[in-house]
């Protein structure tokens, strides 16, 4: 009988023991957790795509939380998603312009040339990690559609040795500015279609040995602009978006037309 009364005293002992433990523990290693990051994980679809290019709709929720990514970045969920974590955050989601993806090269077969004829993997990633260079501007885009693999929306494509998007699809979700080694994609606002297609920054005459179709670093784009939209990268032009009113004398005034303006 003595055995029983201490084993089970032993027992109730050993188990106030580990509640105490486990309560200091769970109050030493406490991680608050952001409401707010809870609640827009609520409003996220869950479908872990990765379109967001976060690595899932947790990390996405973490980021919207903290203010490095925006309420209107879930592709997937759309605007609905978009006005609901919006509200959440205090902040209104039509307020934010969706971007799309634009590729900064104009160097198809017509205006350039290869230095040989590629036979590998195709991607561009493993052409440029074996140290490879495909077209004669070592700028210029590969075409092997590293970009054209990780898009979820099917809005880019490769036509003429160079990846176009089609606006209309794009997303904006960024995964093919990651895939492309050279730095080539970038996202614009949608609304802002006057753009330098040309990532060239050696002086003209170089350029123009290579792609009749790179900036040549003339100026004439920034002198025609009455907004300072447009500037000078040492040799290439850079749009500034947020002061360009999308005229167009620059494009207009390009000698070799490397500023567009896209239809879609």
């Amino acid at each position: 009988m003595n055995g029983i009364l201490i084993a089970t005293l032993v027992l109730a002992v050993s188990g106030i023991i580990v509640g105490v433990g486990l309560v200091f523990t769970s109050k030493k290693f406490y991680v608050e957790v952001d409401e707010r990051e809870a609640a827009v994980r609520e409003c996220l679809p869950g479908n872990n795509c990765g379109a967001c290019g976060y690595a899932g709709c947790d990390a996405m929720a973490a980021a919207i939380a903290k203010g490095e990514a925006p309420v209107n970045g879930c592709p997937v969920g759309g605007a609905p998603v978009a006005d609901k974590i919006g509200e959440i955050m205090g902040i209104k989601a039509d307020a934010l312009e969706r971007k799309v993806a634009f590729v900064r090269c104009k160097g198809t077969c017509e205006v350039t040339s290869n230095q040989g004829n590629y036979v590998g993997v195709e991607d561009c990633r493993s052409a440029v990690l074996s140290g490879l260079n495909i077209p004669d501007c070592s700028y210029g885009c590969l075409g092997l559609g590293s970009c054209v693999k990780v898009c979820p929306e099917n809005a880019i494509y490769v036509q003429d040795g160079v990846a176009i998007v089609n606006r209309d699809r794009c997303v904006g979700c960024g995964l093919c500015t990651k895939a492309c080694p050279k730095g080539l994609i970038e996202l614009v606002p949608a609304s802002k279609r006057v753009i330098v297609q040309c990532m060239n920054r050696d002086r003209g005459p170089d350029v123009k040995k290579v792609c009749s179709a790179g900036c040549i670093g003339c100026t004439l784009c920034t002198k025609q602009c009455e907004y300072d939209a447009i500037h000078m990268e040492g040799s290439l032009a850079k749009v500034q978006y947020e002061n360009c009113v999308q005229c167009g004398k620059c494009a207009e005034k390009c000698p070799v037309k490397v500023i567009t303006r896209p239809a879609s």
